[in-house]
């Protein structure tokens, strides 16, 4: 028997009442686990509403109170992380441990935002003029909207509304109708940490829910993550009616492997960053860049065994190292990259086609794959496949590896593995790519730098989080002043100088 969730407004879970319904799936066993009400564009306006009428007050509340609520959601979260970690390990899949690190990502970005006090400080000069001096302040922008992916529940939510919230901005979030309760407990907590009604809600819905988002009169901005076709249609039709937008889009990272990398820990980076959480993350390492023959038949020979050794089953068993994937139809379009790369005439060195998890016979799971020779003209090269598949492209030296990885249309992460400071140089300062791992293979920034890549892996022109996040979520305000002092200059037509 399946439960029906809610959405969040006004500080309290609220039934939905469009009469439309999503199926919010258990991967590890492929039965439903609950109803998601799919919100019409009445109630996604309705909920904007809410948003609305909660934030002359939330700008007016001084950063230093803002940050202390943000101290206690703060606490809350590392009191209930085990909790949010179930939820989020029982919508999409992924293991626990992977789960936790997510949430913890995500909470270093609360963090950060409880500095509200100091980020929002403005500037002054003195005397810019004769008796004029000038300032300037960092104000919010009003309501606020987030449309988060399935891959990361709590972690991407957390990169957009803390930030705004810290700022003086009200937020309406659109989750993941795949992955619905993790947000929804988030609100609750913040909710429990002293924010007021309004000022974090949550919608659930599909495209009409978005577009409502897009398209109201009373949402300043817009933050999203997901798909790069997604991303442009967000980004489009957002600023089309006149928001500002961020939106972070596909993405094909690329490791390239020098012949002097320590292919140990090439092997064991290129397993972590290619097979955790199945797959399933933007900055996920999809090729593996060998420079040379050798180097390319030395880290097949490492990968292999280990890839057809990957630990495969439900996030409750502690010894699972990869979990399923999030739906039957995420899965079937994986396997269909599968089928599709045999087909283009890459080698399938190991395949995780067909793979048996015991007792969860109906489970979304797909075992680790692994390519060799394939091929810049092939599909499994050029697009997002965000699944537990790793090519391998073997080019003959580092020139070729670097023209490789800037003529891809996305731009998102990379990352070298070498032990020459001269080659790791030469890469970070020429490659074409947003976020640069220099024996790093997931070179994900820390809460206080920002995160976004280049290219079509990012529409808009700020990061998220960081100053970025700061900067998107408010406007720059610049106040020239002069006070009598007795002294009469007469009326001036020119423009003005100060001088």
């Amino acid at each position: 028997m399946s439960n029906t969730l809610h959405h969040y407004v006004n500080g309290a879970r609220v039934a939905g009442t469009s009469e439309r319904f999503g199926d919010v799936f258990d991967p590890a066993t492929g039965e439903v686990a609950a109803r998601v009400p799919l919100a019409s564009a009445s109630e996604t306006a309705r909920v904007i509403d809410a948003a609305a009428a909660a934030f002359p007050a939330w700008r007016d509340t001084p950063p230093l109170r803002r940050a202390a609520i943000l101290f206690r959601f703060k606490e809350l979260l590392d009191r209930h992380t085990d909790e949010i970690a179930q939820l989020i390990a029982a919508e999409h899949g992924k293991v626990l441990n992977d789960a936790r690190g997510s949430l913890t990502r995500g909470i270093e970005v609360v963090e950060f935002a409880c500095g509200a006090p100091h980020l929002l400080k403005g500037t002054f000069s003195e005397n810019v003029g004769t008796n004029v001096d000038s300032h300037s302040v960092r104000q919010p922008v009003g309501v606020c909207a987030g449309i988060t992916p399935f891959n990361f529940p709590a972690m991407v939510p957390m990169w957009m509304f803390p930030m705004a919230i810290a700022c003086g901005n009200t937020f309406v979030l659109k989750t993941s109708e795949r992955v619905p309760s993790t947000a929804l407990r988030l609100a609750e907590l913040f909710s429990e940490a002293g924010l007021p009604p309004g000022v974090l809600n949550v919608v659930n819905g599909d495209k009409e829910a978005v577009d409502t988002l897009l398209t109201h009169p009373d949402v300043a901005a817009i933050s999203f993550v997901g798909s790069t076709a997604v991303a442009e249609y967000i980004y489009q039709t957002g600023t089309r009616h006149g928001k500002r937008v961020q939106a972070l889009g596909g993405a094909k990272n690329h490791m390239v492997v020098m012949p002097d990398a320590d292919l140990e820990q090439a092997t064991d980076a290129l397993m972590g960053a290619a097979y955790g959480s199945a797959g399933e993350r933007c900055m996920a390492i999809s090729v593996a860049v060998a420079v040379g023959d050798d180097t390319a038949d030395a880290l097949i020979g490492r990968l292999a065994p280990r890839v057809a050794a990957l630990k495969v089953g439900p996030a409750s068993d502690p010894a699972s190292e990869m979990g399923p994937l999030v739906t039957q139809a995420h899965f079937d379009r994986v396997k269909g990259y599968v089928d599709l790369g045999i087909e283009e005439g890459a080698q399938l060195v190991v395949d995780g086609r067909g793979i048996q998890v015991a007792g969860h016979p109906n489970g979304f799971y797909l075992g680790g794959c692994l390519f060799d020779h394939v091929t810049e003209d092939m599909r499994i090269y050029r697009e997002e496949i965000f699944g537990p598949v790793l090519v391998v492209v073997r080019v003959p030296d580092f020139e070729r590896a670097l023209a490789l990885v800037n003529a891809h249309e996305y731009g998102n992460g990379t990352a070298i593995f070498t032990r020459d400071g001269d080659t790791a140089r030469s890469f970070a300062s020429r490659v074409q790519v947003g976020m640069v791992g220099v024996n790093v293979p997931i070179p994900v920034p820390m809460a206080f730098h920002s995160f976004g890549g280049w290219k079509r892996s990012l529409f808009g022109d700020v990061h998220m989080h960081g100053m970025e996040g700061v900067h998107f979520y408010t406007k720059l305000k610049t106040v020239t002043s002069r006070w009598p002092t007795g002294i009469r200059a007469g009326a001036d037509f020119h423009m003005p100088t100060m001088k």
